[in-house]
């Protein structure tokens, strides 16, 4: 990957801080009408902040961390994905992606800058504990981690498994800050759950890590023996999964679909447009798909969703998801950690941007909640991603999220019923095809490294 313009000079500002005269005198002898001659104004203006800190703070600050909070800073400053993660939080993010590690189960953002549950991942104690998506979370064992940037709070939340943790949870709905106690434990992410709803197969995916793929392919062919000739179809449940892995969202959509563009990707130059396509091959043999999604329906999900929709390989069922489509690849920095750097955007096979738009179900299918919990309506909606201060900006109308809520019970499930009334042929109204989006003109793409997205 290119590196930016200014790696040199950043890298002159870590390694020497007590050189720094030498970095400013240095960016002087560019001239003023080089192209970059603002930016080394503005890198002498960091200079002599830096300097004063050093000189003049109350207290001797420590030079590492002034670096790192500045680093922060700046990645913050660009939308709420990207970020600076220490050596430790890169190391536990790796773990993470490899479906295993010590924690609550939790999938956060940053919004206003306070940490908001995106969704609590299914059977981990987050999940168990009834945290809800749209939660913010104001303190860890009663410190306040306002101030701390998103993967800071996220590493405070991991830990040792059996150590507790009290979370201060602001509710919408709740008179007064809840607080919610939790034990640590080895979060053993299971990325596909699957059963048997008579004649139809039910494949829950949680999460996009790196089992998801074969752990699909492997329910599908259980379901199948299991249900055997009588087998109606399959639904795909994507409700509240957070996303992951960009090469995974595409092989599970690959697994459903013969041929065509899965997801196509727009950076910041024409040559980072790269277009992902379907290899031969269906698991499910063509039979019929709903997925179902909602307002926690994030990222790879969105993903998934809409080459299904797009291609008219599956019905999608549910209210609109989230609408964060941005891609955020890991940058290594040696030894010094790594950078989570938003650079590109999601599209759908038809270039239908999902950033701050979401993904529209073909059938609008709102989930309604039981009498106990009317008086806290606003607790189960998910803002979405255009909600989000800083958030990278839409295309089109962008639209605030949705619905968020899904019953534990399956016999109170609404969406989930009407799935299956529909693959069952139940449903008259909705067996006609719903009209694809119509596709606009493919423009060749140049070749590009596989990029990895989280």
């Amino acid at each position: 990957m290119r590196k930016p313009d200014f790696a040199f000079w950043t890298f002159l500002l870590m390694a020497g801080l007590a050189g720094i005269t030498t970095v400013l005198n240095v960016s002087q002898t560019y001239s003023a009408n080089s192209p970059n001659s603002a930016i080394y104004r503005q890198l002498d203006l960091f200079g002599d902040v830096l300097e004063r800190v050093r000189s003049d703070y109350v207290q001797k600050p420590n030079d590492e961390k002034l670096i790192e909070t500045a680093i922060r800073g700046m990645l913050k400053g660009l939308d709420p994905h990207s970020d600076y993660m220490t050596p430790k939080g890169y190391e536990e993010m790796q773990t993470q992606t490899r479906g295993k590690f010590g924690g609550l189960g939790i999938e956060v953002t940053m919004e206003k800058g306070i940490v908001t549950v995106v969704a609590p991942i299914d059977g981990t104690p987050a999940s168990k504990a009834g945290l809800l998506a749209g939660d913010k979370i104001t303190h860890l064992d009663g410190s306040d981690i306002t101030n701390l940037s998103l993967s800071q709070a996220v590493e405070k939340m991991r830990g040792a498994p059996g150590t507790d943790l009290v979370l201060t949870v602001l509710r919408k709905g709740a008179k007064a800050p809840l607080s919610v106690k939790l034990t640590r434990a080895i979060i053993s992410i299971r990325a596909v759950r699957s059963r048997v709803e008579d004649d139809v197969a039910y494949i829950k995916i949680s999460t996009f890590n790196e089992q998801t793929h074969a752990s699909l392919v492997e329910q599908v062919e259980k379901l199948r023996k299991q249900i055997g000739p009588k087998l109606k179809g399959y639904i795909i449940d994507l409700r509240n999964n957070p996303g992951g892995l960009l090469d995974q969202a595409v092989a599970v959509s690959d697994a459903f679909l013969n041929q065509g563009a899965i997801v196509i990707t727009k950076g910041r130059n024409a040559d980072q447009r790269i277009k992902r396509h379907a290899r031969k091959g269906d698991i499910t043999n063509g039979k019929p798909i709903v997925v179902l999604v909602n307002g926690g329906s994030a990222s790879a999900s969105e993903i998934v969703a809409g080459a299904l929709q797009d291609h008219k390989r599956a019905k999608i069922f549910g209210t609109r998801s989230f609408g964060k489509g941005s891609v955020q690849t890991i940058i290594p920095l040696g030894n010094n950690g790594a950078i989570r750097l938003t650079t590109a955007k999601y599209y759908t096979p038809f270039d239908r941007e999902i950033q701050a738009l979401g993904i529209k179900p073909d059938v609008n299918v709102e989930q309604k909640l039981p009498p106990e919990l009317q008086a806290q309506r606003d607790r189960f909606r998910s803002r979405g991603e255009a909600s989000l201060p800083g958030h990278l900006k839409g295309s089109g109308k962008e639209e605030t999220g949705s619905s968020s809520y899904v019953p534990r019970d399956p016999k109170k499930d609404a969406q989930l019923i009407y799935a299956l009334r529909v693959l069952r042929g139940q449903d008259k109204a909705a067996q006609a095809k719903p009209k694809a989006p119509a596709p606009k003109p493919a423009t060749p793409a140049k070749p590009k490294a596989k990029e990895s997205a989280n």
